[in-house]
């Protein structure tokens, strides 16, 4: 969905970009050995109506911080866990009438360059 559908006034996206961060987490079972987590390449926007900035940032911190925390957790089955998570980091700002998240491992299989998740979704 591209976000000038639900901004036609336009908007303000805030990004962290290309953030990578080792986590156990997968299904198969080469992926469930605490000694070899995945490597993840984590994107978040957070896309907020540009009428609605009142000229502060948004602020990118947490969402930062939330991923470096993931390093260490106990196994997580799925990527969608973890995009949960990130998304309602995002929408803690108020403001933030959107957000799209992109989670992909890096390096689970050898002919990809990496298999993933995104999703976009509005605020309810």
């Amino acid at each position: 969905m591209d976000p000038m559908t639900l901004f036609p006034r336009g908007y303000v996206a805030s990004r962290v970009l290309g953030m990578e961060v080792e986590v156990a987490i997968g299904l198969h079972p080469w992926e469930r050995h605490p000694e070899r987590p995945n490597r993840l390449r984590v994107d978040a926007e957070m896309f907020v109506p540009a009428d609605a900035l009142g000229g502060a940032i948004v602020d990118y911190d947490g969402v930062r911080n939330l991923v470096r925390g993931w390093r260490g957790r106990p196994h997580v089955e799925v990527l969608e866990t973890l995009a949960e998570e990130l998304l309602a980091e995002c929408f803690r700002d108020g403001r933030v009438a959107a957000a799209r998240v992109a989670i992909t491992k890096t390096q689970i299989f050898p002919e990809a360059s990496g298999a993933g998740i995104e999703v976009f979704r509005p605020r309810r």
